[in-house]
């Protein structure tokens, strides 16, 4: 196998090795983002329930997401091993600071008005929320997603320091070895599942917000 940045031979020959670490990628990055986002509508709740809370929430998400990734992951290792365990909760914490802030952000700029004809209406405190406020907070909540969702896609890279970085691995023993094939692929493959991931979180937020097509997203 030629030691070139682009090998047909080895797409061929590591077609399996190459699908398993982004079966791995794609499955961290997935289950993160859904406990990043059970997390942080609580929180973000919280934060506009009790205003005081606000600057408590967002200031201790912020202080977490400027914590090295390597020395976050690092600080988890007693707690969680050497497992997915430890890259997916460092992932979730990182992802809190963006999802926080896009829920809280959304939330407070759904217009008086407008909660107040509902209100007028007989909608309820969980009415009014689900489905008054969510929907309107939705592009900015959306928003936040997609930052977060591509942001965890490259963070998961650096799980390769603990084991479980799924392309990560493949790039990080690719540049131990000088092997150039492996380094480009799973980078080009790395940068693919983002877009992928970014794509379909455009279209649901397309398909979740009809009365905004037409408009940049």
């Amino acid at each position: 196998m030629r030691n070139e940045w682009i090998c047909g031979e080895y797409l061929t020959s590591r077609r399996t090795e190459l699908l398993d670490a982004l079966a791995l990628h794609a499955q961290i990055t997935v289950i993160s983002l859904v406990v990043a986002a059970l997390v942080s509508v609580p929180l973000a709740l919280v934060a506009r329930r009790w205003r005081w809370l606000e600057s408590v929430v967002l200031g201790a998400s912020t202080i977490i997401y400027t914590v090295p990734s390597l020395a976050l992951f690092s600080l988890l290792l007693p707690f969680t091993g050497l497992s997915p365990t430890t890259v997916i909760v460092g992932l979730v914490l990182y992802s809190l600071t963006i999802l926080v802030r896009a829920l809280v952000t959304g939330l407070a700029a759904v217009p008086d008005q407008v909660v107040e004809a509902a209100q007028g209406m007989g909608y309820g405190p969980t009415r009014l929320l689900w489905q008054v406020r969510f929907p309107l907070a939705l592009p900015s909540i959306m928003a936040g997603v997609r930052v977060a969702a591509v942001s965890t896609v490259a963070l998961t890279t650096v799980g390769a320091v603990v084991g479980y970085g799924g392309l990560g691995d493949l790039i990080y023993a690719g540049l131990r070895s000088l092997f150039k094939p492996q380094v480009l692929t799973a980078s080009v493959l790395c940068v693919v599942l983002a877009l992928v991931v970014d794509l379909l979180l455009l279209g649901i937020q397309r398909l979740a917000t009809p009365w905004r097509r037409g408009r940049p997203a």
